[in-house]
């Protein structure tokens, strides 16, 4: 099994869709079991990483390679480092809270929706260990299939509309990625990602493919000016479908800089580390008060996510900057390690968020905040996990969502004071939207007759959102053992970064 591990982590799930989309709509309890035991076992499963995974040798381990497609020379090729560890933990880890939570909230065809769910966890994580080029565009693309699904069947009212958009942007981005992968391969005769990054490339070549990259990978993350169908997304996607969207999604664009654009074009991206580092400090500002004044609980979280991604962003690229204008590794593999850390947690946080807003949904089919207020009156313990992924929201110290934002502005500080003062501001401004947002839904007297018959969580409900306070608490006040988990590969990144091909 270990020799196949990864196979087995991307199959599992989609291969156990199978017989829960057999299961039929008849059988609508069969098919929540089915698909909770193959979430169960997927996430089991994963924690073997852990143990065939050795941190202190770093590099790509648990390597899979056969041929896929002879004539193109494509193989089906897989490998994981520390960083592919710890996204695919946290993706199995998201999978069993999205099928407990739509566990009740589901009712119409709930085996296809399951079925989606898991198909769309097994090829995420395929995204994450893919060292093929063709093999990681091939996933990368598939992804869109399971989440068009999620929002075009269990969507709102508009979500004719945000399914399109969705699928319009990102494939529209995608079109460039292959354009850049086939003048690759053209060059190197292979889309192994290991022989594409020892690709002699001039700077001229590399600014193409640089911004080939980057329209692809910021359309995912998404990056400010590119950001417009995540909101629109995450308003008419059931819950399942924003939290998979807000905790791992997102995360494929980042990922995919860390394994394209820093290996394969290291001088275009240190020449334009600037105008990612522009972009990043303008989501973390300006989309930070556009959050301020949505009346919408779920366009209030998609725009904080889109400014707490850009933190991901500084950190990646301001490690750019360290190495190549002040040799500063130490500082930039801080400001490295400080992105990852920020993209696990928020996984964790912005999870979290949709799942409480999930959860007043479910009662009062409303996402409006004037609709709300005085709800920790009747749900003073969902009032409590409310707090606590606020709080982690805001970045306060002792949860997860302090540790990674407070390393990259360190790092920040050691490359540009004014970059870690704009960068620092989300400490306020995030304070101001995600406090506004608590104190107008849960404190203050009930208005609304609605509101005082909300009822408390539930088993089902406190079991989602325990697990997610967990994961965020431990990351904040331990996140050792995850740093420990990705810091050889961080480092490998880093080195790369002084790597220059012309």
């Amino acid at each position: 099994m270990f020799n196949h591990l990864l196979s087995l982590l991307i199959w599992l799930p989609v291969a156990g869709a199978i017989p829960v989309l057999l299961a039929g709509s008849t059988r609508p309890n069969l098919a929540r079991w089915l698909a909770l035991l193959v979430a169960v076992l997927t996430f089991a499963v994963s924690l073997f990483l852990l143990v065939q995974y050795h941190p202190d040798a770093g590099g790509m381990q648990l390597t899979e390679n056969y041929l896929w497609i002879a004539s193109w020379g494509v193989h089906y090729s897989l490998a994981a480092d520390g960083i592919s560890v710890a996204l695919i933990l946290m993706t199995t880890f998201v999978g069993i809270l999205v099928i407990a939570g739509a566990w009740e909230v589901i009712q119409d065809k709930p085996h296809q929706y399951m079925a989606a769910m898991l198909m769309l966890e097994g090829l995420l994580i395929g995204v994450f260990c893919a060292t093929d080029a063709l093999l990681f565009y091939a996933l990368f693309e598939a992804i869109l299939i399971p989440m068009f699904i999620l929002i075009g069947i269990w969507g709102g009212p508009r979500r004719v509309y945000a399914t399109l958009k969705f699928f319009i942007y990102t494939f529209f981005g995608s079109v460039f990625m292959l354009i850049a992968l086939l003048y690759l391969y053209q060059k190197a005769h292979t889309f192994d990602l290991a022989t594409l990054a020892a690709l002699p490339l001039t700077l001229q070549e590399q600014t193409w493919i640089f911004f080939a990259f980057l329209i692809a990978f910021a359309i995912k993350v998404p990056m400010v000016p590119v950001h417009t169908w995540l909101p629109d997304a995450h308003v008419e996607a059931p819950t399942g479908g924003s939290v998979v969207l807000a905790a791992v999604m997102l995360k494929v664009g980042t990922y995919g800089m860390l394994r394209f654009i820093l290996p394969i074009v290291p001088d275009a991206g240190a020449h334009f580390a600037w105008l990612i580092i522009a972009m990043s400090l303008i989501a973390i500002v300006y989309i930070g008060y556009v959050a301020l004044v949505q009346e919408d609980m779920k366009k209030l979280v998609a725009y904080s996510s889109v400014a707490h991604m850009g933190f991901v962003t500084l950190g990646i690229f301001i490690a750019f900057l360290l190495v190549r204008e002040s040799g500063n590794t130490d500082m930039a593999l801080l400001g490295m390690q400080g992105a990852m850390v920020q993209m696990i947690s928020h996984g964790f946080v912005s999870g979290a968020m949709f799942t409480c807003i999930g959860v007043m949904y479910d009662r009062l089919h409303t996402r409006q905040i004037k609709d709300y207020g005085g709800v920790i009156n009747v749900m003073p313990w969902f009032g409590f996990f409310y707090v606590l992924f606020a709080m982690a929201n805001c970045g306060l110290p002792g949860t997860s969502g302090f540790v990674g934002e407070f390393m990259v502005i360190l790092a920040s500080f050691a490359a540009n004071p004014w970059i870690a003062l704009f960068a620092a501001f989300t400490l306020i401004i995030g304070a101001a939207y995600t406090l506004w947002l608590v104190k107008r839904v849960l404190w203050g007297d009930i208005t609304n007759p609605h509101v005082a018959e909300m009822k408390e969580i539930n088993g089902r409900e406190t079991f989602v959102l325990v697990s997610f306070a967990a994961a965020v608490l431990a990351l904040g006040i331990w996140p050792q053992p995850l740093v420990h988990l990705m810091d050889s590969s961080v480092s490998q990144l880093v080195q790369q970064l002084a790597i220059h091909k012309i």
